[in-house]
Order: C-alpha cells, then structure tokens, then sequence
C-alpha cells in the first residue's frame, strides 16, 4: 500500500495500523461462534415465506443495480433465472458456515467461470455485498 500512496506518512501509518487492529479485535471476537451464527443463520431463511424470498431475491438486484448500475448490461436473463441466481447466494450464505473450505472452492471457480464470460471483475464486489 505504501508504494501506492506517494505522500505516505506518519498519519497513514497510524490509520493503517488503527485498521488492522480493530479487524483483529473483530475477529477474535467472532471466534468459536460460527456454529451459533449458522444456526441462526438456518433458521432465519427456514423461517421466511415466499413472499419473503422474493423480497430479497428483488433487493439483491436492485441494490446491485444501485452500486453498480453498468451490472445491468450483463443480467439480461429471464425472472426465473434471476431467482433462482439469488437463492443460490442465499445457499452460498449457508454452506460458507458448512462447508467454508469448499465453499472457496466453489465461488473461486465462479468467478474465474465468469471472468472467462467476460463479466468486468470490478462488477463482483457489488454484487456480494
């Protein structure tokens, strides 16, 4: 990151190290409660109606759109298609608390599927979050 920054300082340092420190403290924080968050986690999508998922399925996209309106170019795929994109997100959510190391897997071979489609790499980051 130095090398980016030409005017890196003392102030840049002491920002660095602020962040570092209290992504540390976030972690340490959520470790050993994986399990619980999963379950919590299961329950909460069990838990929702169809009406609810459609509702999501619909937010992902329109808050997808929102941070990266050129994202519309490339989902040009029918409603069902569209759904069903979205409640794999959803399983995607779930199996990272199974299954993370497959999970890596699985998405890392995503992407490179969709980077060899063409699909911009600065589009992915929207779109998870």
């Amino acid at each position: 990151l130095r090398s980016l920054c030409k005017d890196w300082g003392s102030n840049h340092e002491i920002a660095w190290s602020w962040l570092w420190e209290n992504v540390e403290r976030m972690l340490k924080a959520l470790q050993g409660k994986a399990a619980s968050q999963e379950k919590a986690l299961t329950r909460m999508f069990n838990a929702l109606d169809e009406s609810s998922l459609a509702i999501i399925r619909r937010d992902v996209y329109a808050r997808f759109f929102a941070l990266a309106p050129a994202g519309q170019d490339y989902f040009k795929q029918s409603t069902t298609r569209l759904h069903f994109i979205a409640d794999k997100v959803v399983a995607y959510t779930q199996e990272m608390y199974r299954e993370p190391k497959k999970m890596v897997e699985d998405i890392s071979a995503l992407g490179l599927r969709h980077v060899g489609y063409g699909i911009p790499t600065d589009l992915f980051g929207p779109f998870v979050t």
